[in-house]
């Protein structure tokens, strides 16, 4: 194996600096997710790289929210959370919700959803998601995770993965949308 490898810390017990963690992480394409909330009062939603199925059976979800987000100062309060999937023709709802700060832009004005469970919002043209009921908020340095239980789903038909038999949509991941500046500075 070759490339630059930090120092073992584990003696130290001093962390790897965000630098010496982007070694590992540099280069991994995680797809990507728009994320709704509605606290009863106000709406909102943003792109998330960061979210990951954590049990089986229960079915449960983990995702995870920037604390500079507007979003995560609505889910805070919000019992549900849309979990939206987005695919490789959904560049523009990648770059509305992950390009605008619901700090200066009504994001959910810019397209079309309805209202789902507690009045979380549904993007209509998201081809499938989840809506799950939070069952934990957990700080995790610069983002919150939101534990999920699944309580609806919506999955179109045509979106199976990309592998000819189904004439679905690969994820649009993070790789694809390079070209898209945040809305506003991570954590």
């Amino acid at each position: 194996m070759s490339g630059t490898v930090a120092p073992d810390r584990g003696e130290t017990g001093r962390p790897l600096t965000t630098d010496e963690f982007d070694a590992f992480v540099d280069g991994l394409d995680y797809p990507l997710f728009v994320v709704t909330a509605h606290d009863g009062d106000e709406r909102d939603g943003c792109l998330v790289g960061f979210a990951t199925q954590t049990s089986i059976d229960p079915p449960r979800l983990l995702v995870c929210l920037s604390v500079a987000n507007r979003t995560t100062r609505v889910a805070a309060g919000s019992p549900v959370l849309a979990v939206h999937v987005l695919g490789e023709r959904d560049h523009p709802l990648a770059a509305l919700f992950g390009g605008e700060t619901g700090d200066e832009t009504d994001k959910l004005a810019r397209c079309d959803w309805r209202p789902g469970p507690h009045g979380v919002p549904l993007l209509a043209d998201a081809p499938r998601l989840v809506v799950g009921r939070v069952l934990e908020r957990i700080p995790l340095g610069d983002h919150v995770g939101h534990l999920l239980e699944p309580v609806s789903v919506r999955r179109d038909a045509g979106t199976g993965d990309d592998d000819g038999e189904g004439g679905g949509t690969a994820p649009l991941t993070l790789a694809d949308v390079d070209d898209v500046e945040p809305g506003h500075a991570a954590g």
